[in-house]
């Protein structure tokens, strides 16, 4: 993943052949994810009032997510992610925040997340000094109404980046979610079991996705390895982790315990790794029922 700014994302758009173009974000994938398995769920978020913001509205929206912060009227435009996949499904992203960058404390719905059972957070809102202020006013009315805090690490290239800032965080998460670069390089550890070590002293439930190889999970005392859900043919790869917390976290509100959670996570990542675009095209509680796999 690399950060691009309006005119990288221009020229590197005419570049490319023939795109398809889908709306994402990271945790507007969760969340449609969320909404997707049966969940009650609102995003927060920022989108300039352009072309691409009012698509990402409408299809937030029809995924059945609540989304109520008005978009920007000035500024950058609404962000967008350039992902480039090969045929082994391995992805190159190029991404521009644009709004999504300027989220401030004042979008911040205090009434939402003191209602919720979890708050989730993206990674790449963390570190940088124009939405450190809403993550901050998120955590802070979370811990006051004790709503769980969930945290992404969203990219290895973004936790380099922002490691001392999202480690500044962990001891007020209650769940985190990482690949296995995110977590091996937030913590500094070379494995994925000895990352989970280190994750569990701060946060009592670590979710440590492992690609084709499952996900690992530590919760308290237990812990325990969920293989990969079956996929005919993986596509795009682009929203796995997304999804997968999306399942997890489903899996959390309804009681399921760490085993369940993450077969629900499993299922959730392999109908998003099938296809193109990091939104779901089948209901997943469809998919988790046939799988025999509900909450």
């Amino acid at each position: 993943m690399t950060l691009i700014d309006d005119g990288d994302a221009e020229r590197i758009y005419a570049d490319l052949g023939p795109a398809t173009e889908a709306s994402g974000g990271s945790a507007a994938n969760t969340a449609a994810c969320l909404a997707s398995l049966g969940a009650s769920v609102e995003f927060t978020g920022k989108v300039r009032d352009d072309g691409l913001g009012r698509v990402f509205t409408h299809d937030i929206r029809a995924a059945g997510v609540r989304f109520q912060v008005e978009p920007a009227t000035a500024g950058p435009g609404t962000g967008r992610c350039l992902v480039m996949v090969t045929p082994d499904a391995e992805k190159t992203m190029c991404t521009n925040l644009g709004a999504g960058a300027l989220l401030s404390a004042a979008d911040i719905d205090a009434d939402a997340i003191a209602s919720a059972r979890v708050l989730y957070l993206e990674g790449y809102l963390c570190g940088k000094p124009e939405t450190d202020p809403a993550v901050e006013r998120a955590i802070s009315v979370a811990r006051d109404r004790g709503t769980l805090v969930a945290l992404s690490g969203s990219d290895p290239a973004w936790v380099e980046l922002k490691r001392a800032a999202l480690d500044a965080l962990l001891d007020r998460v209650d769940i985190f979610f990482g690949n296995e670069a995110e977590a091996c390089g937030l913590t500094g550890t070379d494995s994925a079991d000895a990352a989970l070590v280190a994750l569990s002293h701060r946060c009592q439930t670590v979710a440590i996705t492992l690609g084709a190889h499952g996900s690992i999970v530590a919760q308290g005392s237990e812990v325990v390895s969920v293989p990969a859900a079956p996929v005919t043919q993986v596509v795009d790869t682009t929203g796995a982790g997304d999804s997968y917390a999306a399942g997890f976290l489903y899996g959390v509100v309804r009681d399921s315990g760490p085993e369940r959670s993450a077969r629900l996570g499993a299922i959730a990542a392999a109908e998003i790794v099938s296809h193109l675009g990091a939104r779901p095209l089948a209901r997943l509680s469809d998919l988790a029922a046939t799988a025999g796999v509900t909450a």
